[in-house]
Order: C-alpha cells, then sequence, then structure tokens
C-alpha cells in the first residue's frame, strides 16, 4: 500500500502510526494508509508565516500571478497519472476532468486574471479618494493589503483536486501561504498534485504545506491574521466556528456546508418541447456524475402537477440507459460512490424519506455492476424518489443524501413552487427552465434571497451553458443558511477573503503617491 506523507515545514513525513486506512472504490481493496499524527501543527503555522507570507508578500500580483500559471503547466503535465488515481474513488473519465482539469482551469484563470487585470502592486485599491474636508486638504480611501497569517484548506472528499485549487489559487494570488487538508477517502489524489508541485520546485519555501489525516491542535494555534476555508458537513463546519481559538481571536471562516439544491420546471413547459428535453437531461447529469456527490448537485426535481407524470416517464427512460460500474470500463456512465461510509449514508437516507416518498425508479440494494470485481465496491444505481405529498413532506427539505438520488416534488402554483425551494433552507444554487418572462422573473426574486447563484433557462441559452452543477470562476460560489453562509470565487472579490480592507486617511496627494503602483 501508498503511505500519503505530510508536507510540513519543508519537509515529507509520515505520522507516527499506520493510520485510516483508504480503499479502491471500485474493488473495495486497500490501497493506501495515511496519518499526520506526531506532526507539529503550530510549527507548521510558524513555518508559512515567517518563509512563505513574506516571500509572496514581497512579489506583485503579476508575479504571483506567473507562480499560478507555471503550478497549472506542470500538473498538466502529469493529467494521465492524475487520472487513473482519480479513478480509484470512482471517477470516470469525464468526472475526472471536471475535477483534475477544472482545478488547473482555476489555477489558470487565475493566473490570467492577475497577469492582466491586477496592479504591479501587492495591494488592491478599493474605489476613489473621498474628501473629509471643505478646503480639500484632508481625505479618505479604501484599499486591501494581504493578511499575515496562513490560509487553512479543509476540503471535501468529492473534489480533491479543484477544491484544492480554487482555494490556493486566489490565496496565492493575494499574497498568502496555505496549508491544505485533503479529505481522507480520496487524499491520494491531492497528495500527489502537491507532490508534483513541491518535487518540481515551483513552490516558494512555506508557501505550501499538506496534512494527510487529522488536523491535530492546528486551530489552538490561529491567530486573527489566519483564514480557515472549509468545504463539508454542517456539523464540522459548526464546530470549526465555535473553535474558542476561532472565536476568541475572530479568526476569518469561510464555510460552504450541505445544500438541497432544486430545479425547478415553468408551467409553460410542454412534454416533448425542447425545455423538457434540456430539463430531464440535467437532472439526469446531475444525478449521475461523480455519483451525484456533488454540493451542487440536484436534490428536489420540482414540477407542475400536471407535468409530473410526463416527467417521470421521460426520467424513468433515460435513467434505464446509464450503464453502472468499473469507470474505467467503456460506455460506463457512473462509477461508484467513494466509500462504504458514503454509500451507507446514502441508502439510510433513501430509508429515512420512506415515509413521505415513494421509489420510481432504482434500487438502492442493487449488487450486480460491469466489470470484473466490481462485487466487492461502494456501487448504487441512480434513485429517482417521488414524494407522496408535497404539502406535509419535510425530510425531503431536511436530509441531503449525498449520491445519485433525487425526489421530484409537483406544485400547483409559483406561490407553491417558491415556498417548496425555500424549505431547502438556502442552497448554492438553484435551475429554473421556462419561456414565460413573468414566471421567471417572479422565480428569481422570489428565490435569489435564499441562494448563492441561479440558472434561469431558456431553449436558448441551455445548449451552451456550463451546467447546473459546475462552479465557474469567474462568479461567486456559496450560499445562505443551510449552505454554510460563505463566499468563494468570483473573479477579484475571492481575493478580498485573504486580505484586509483598511481605511485611509490624510492629505489626499499623499494617499495617491501611497496607492499608486510600483511602477509608476
Amino acid at each position: 500500500m501508498i503511505t500519503l506523507k505530510n508536507y510540513a515545514c519543508g519537509e515529507w513525513t509520515a505520522g507516527d502510526e499506520e493510520g485510516r486506512v483508504l480503499h479502491h472504490a471500485v474493488t473495495g481493496e486497500k490501497i493506501a494508509t495515511c496519518s499526520s499524527r506526531g506532526l507539529d501543527f503550530a510549527a507548521m503555522l510558524a513555518w508559512g508565516r515567517t518563509k512563505g507570507g513574506p516571500t509572496l508578500r514581497a512579489m506583485h500580483f503579476p508575479e504571483r500571478a506567473a507562480l499560478l500559471k507555471t503550478m497549472a503547466a506542470t500538473l498538466n503535465e502529469n493529467l494521465e497519472e492524475l487520472h487513473h488515481i482519480a479513478a480509484s474513488y470512482g471517477a470516470t473519465r469525464h468526472d475526472a476532468m471536471l475535477d483534475i482539469e477544472g482545478g488547473i482551469g482555476a489555477l489558470g484563470f487565475f493566473g490570467s486574471m492577475g497577469a492582466k487585470k491586477l496592479p504591479p502592486s501587492g495591494f488592491l485599491t478599493d474605489g476613489e479618494s473621498i474628501p473629509l474636508s471643505k478646503p480639500g486638504h484632508f481625505a479618505g480611501r479604501h484599499i486591501y493589503v494581504p493578511l499575515e497569517g496562513v490560509a487553512i484548506q479543509v476540503n471535501a472528499y468529492n473534489f480533491p483536486a479543484w477544491g484544492m485549487l480554487e482555494k490556493l489559487a486566489p490565496s496565492l494570488l493575494a499574497g498568502m501561504p496555505s496549508i491544505v487538508k485533503p479529505a481522507t477517502p480520496t487524499a491520494w489524489l491531492a497528495f500527489r498534485m502537491v507532490q508534483i508541485l513541491i518535487d518540481s520546485g515551483v513552490m516558494p519555501p512555506g508557501t505550501l504545506q499538506l496534512i494527510c489525516g487529522s488536523v491535530g491542535d492546528l486551530f489552538d494555534h490561529l491567530t486573527c491574521q489566519d483564514v480557515i476555508s472549509f468545504t463539508g458537513s454542517a456539523s464540522t463546519g459548526e464546530k470549526i466556528r465555535s473553535h474558542p481559538r476561532v472565536v476568541r481571536n475572530a479568526v476569518r471562516v469561510n464555510i460552504e456546508a450541505d445544500s438541497l439544491n432544486a430545479i425547478v420546471l415553468g408551467p409553460d413547459v410542454a412534454p416533448g418541447s425542447p425545455d423538457m428535453e434540456h430539463f430531464t437531461e440535467e437532472v439526469l447529469r446531475e444525478m449521475t456524475i461523480k455519483a451525484g456527490q456533488k454540493c451542487t448537485a440536484i436534490r428536489r426535481v420540482l414540477v407542475p402537477a400536471d407535468k409530473e407524470q410526463a416527467l417521470i416517464d421521460a426520467l424513468v427512460e433515460k435513467l434505464r440507459s446509464v450503464r453502472v460500474g468499473d469507470p474505467q470500463r467503456e460506455g460506463v456512465r457512473m462509477g461508484p460512490l467513494v466509500d462504504r461510509a458514503a454509500l451507507e449514508s446514502a441508502r439510510r437516507g433513501i430509508e429515512q424519506l420512506g415515509g413521505e416518498t415513494e421509489v420510481v425508479f432504482g434500487d438502492p440494494h442493487k449488487t450486480e455492476f460491469e466489470g470484473e470485481g466490481t462485487e466487492g465496491g461502494f456501487f448504487m444505481e441512480p434513485i429517482l424518489l417521488r414524494a407522496t405529498n408535497p404539502d406535509t413532506a419535510q425530510a425531503v427539505h431536511d436530509i441531503e443524501i449525498f449520491g445519485p438520488v433525487a425526489t421530484i416534488l409537483a406544485y400547483r402554483d409559483v406561490d407553491e413552487a417558491l415556498r417548496l425551494a425555500r424549505r431547502g433552507g438556502g442552497s448554492l444554487v438553484a435551475s429554473v427552465y421556462s419561456e414565460d418572462e413573468d414566471f421567471i422573473r417572479e422565480m428569481t426574486f422570489g428565490l435569489a434571497p435564499y441562494h448563492g447563484r441561479l440558472m434561469m433557462m431558456s431553449a436558448t441559452a441551455a445548449p451552451e451553458s456550463t451546467g447546473h452543477g459546475v462552479v465557474m470562476p469567474h462568479l461567486v460560489h456559496g450560499g445562505p443558511g443551510r449552505a454554510g453562509g460563505g463566499e468563494e470565487l468570483g473573479g477579484p472579490r475571492s481575493l478580498h477573503h485573504y486580505m484586509q480592507r483598511i481605511a485611509l486617511q490624510g492629505d489626499p496627494a499623499r494617499l495617491d503617491r501611497l496607492c499608486a503602483p510600483a511602477s509608476s
């Protein structure tokens, strides 16, 4: 088996115990172990603050952008190996591209943005000078400067590459080093990517460290200059936010948590129409990509009551064609869940919804799938549920089944559609398919306060859409309430999470000189 080592204080080191065992999602075989026991977490933070931070802050934005571009090019040279690793946790080629190439693409995006749109300085200005006196010799303005701590990444298992790189790119561009803690089930991929970057000599000392295993007492040593960026369960997010050191030092915490995302079919959409076809394809895609293990996946399918059966018939026909099995086998569309715990959790969730739903497609206990050795894997075929009484159903709005499962809920009018969608308590994304502009307007402004992103789809836009579940670095990612209340990405906005905005006051000419780019 492979031992996933930690990269701490400039050295690769294994934990002083065997640690947790990782299993191959397709076959169930043991493939790796990882542990962080014995690491000096306080020393890791000090290393980042004293080595990585000063180095990055001494660079201006275009220089940091060049670092991101070099990182992307280095990882691109190792794609086949990275895809092989991704298959071990159940990713098809397409799944892995969203994760690996998607993450590398985020590096490239921020590298390009930093080179083309950010000034040759180490700080950002925010607006113009503001006169604060009638004679005009006293003014104020705002700037952003890098924090002098370390960005702590705690990532989810579903996107070990993209989840790491989409956080790493803006933190490095902002001038802040990172400590990455990948989720254990898929830590092999994150480990290998960090290993490639470190061993290639791309990363300046102290700018990137890795923990494979528990974070130990890491949070006990955080200061007001550090940042935590977490993706995972709401319960873990709550523990992070309430950590005594985090509370006492007002440590910045950005959280992306659970999300019961919805897709809504407009009353005007007729069976057999282009909008209906695009709608059903989107539901199918979101149920099957990464076996439904996405924070942005569609969990609730809202449909007009008079079109419910037509939608069920169309979806069932598509689901019957989905081939499930070894993701490296030609023609297989969906692989297994990441591990046995994930499989058991998904089955348990379906049972919990049993009192208010009925299964209209799929068997959560099916055991035969395509490919040799799959009998030991963690497979589940897509499961489509129907809420028997949407008016009284509650569990479908409370329990996120992190797997290839979606529930259909019928609604009578726009008010009920809004009420059902909003009962998710805050979501990352929702999609609405309709050609009725009045319906679109009502849904947009009725859903906006409860979501981080909305896709308002038409037959014109759908063919060019990047997809309900695809997060683009140009736009913000996050959501209110249950979704964690955080925000990532969004182009230049993403740098603000790793910088301090400060108000400067004084002679306006002096402020202009202070805020001028270094080259002017």
